[in-house]
């Protein structure tokens, strides 16, 4: 492959310039990310790493920390003597991060279906709007960030900060997966289980919220068995 087509490989990425926003490392690791997430980096795919420092402008090192840090969250494998490639998506580390959020998130649901703040419905009611809003303009990514901010808006009002970091910490490894399932489809069934979540909120029904969360969550890994099927070159251990 020429010089020119491996450059050309990362036009996704945009060149850093100058910029006061947080520190070098920090902006390559979360442009990696995201592009990772996005699947402009597919899983199995080689990162070569002096390509993406002159593409965006910087020495390797903080290419290779940020590289360090992705490794570190499960989206990228470092391979001594054999250079560094995007992880392919493993079924059975999604299986535990949606274990843990099941756990946490349909205990901290049934916790705020018999005691919660006055702010808290008309919260979740907002983000609903703004989320059929979203899915009627087929607007993925602000799905995304309004899905996400759906769970931490329920999250803040339990105001348990261990339980948010354990939570956030478990869907760091899910991203991936939330772009793989993005559809329409999936974004009104998602829309429809996160009204039945609010539904038994409001009813004050504890059990009625915890089967309802449990039931979104599982989803989740029932669509994705189903897409790993069909696409098993993304996928580490089917």
């Amino acid at each position: 492959m020429s010089d020119a087509a491996v450059k050309a490989s990362y036009d996704f990425l945009e060149p850093l310039g100058l910029s006061s926003r947080g520190g070098t490392t920090e902006r390559v690791q979360s442009l990696l990310r995201e592009a990772i997430i996005g699947f402009e980096l597919a899983p199995g795919a080689d990162i070569d790493k002096l390509a993406i420092c002159e593409r965006l402008g910087v020495s390797r090192f903080p290419v290779s920390e940020a590289l360090a840090r992705l490794q570190n969250e499960g989206l990228v494998e470092i391979l001594p003597q054999r250079g560094t490639r995007v992880s392919r998506i493993r079924l059975s580390d999604v299986r535990q991060s949606m274990f843990i959020r099941s756990a946490l998130e349909a205990q901290a649901v049934r916790t705020l279906a018999l005691n919660h703040r006055d702010a808290l419905l008309p919260s979740l009611e907002r983000n609903l709007r703004y989320q059929h809003a979203a899915t009627e303009a087929g607007d993925r990514r602000d799905f995304h960030r309004l899905d996400l901010e759906f769970h931490l808006i329920l999250l803040d009002a339990l105001g348990y900060a261990r339980v948010k970091a354990a939570v956030e910490a478990a869907r760091a490894n899910l991203d991936r997966v939330r772009r793989l399932l993005s559809s329409p489809r999936h974004h009104a069934l998602t829309v429809t289980d996160h009204e039945k979540i609010v539904a038994a909120l409001a009813a004050g029904d504890a059990d009625a919220a915890g089967r309802a969360m449990e039931e979104h969550l599982d989803f989740v890994i029932t669509e994705l068995v189903a897409f790993a099927a069909e696409n098993p070159a993304l996928f580490e251990d089917l």
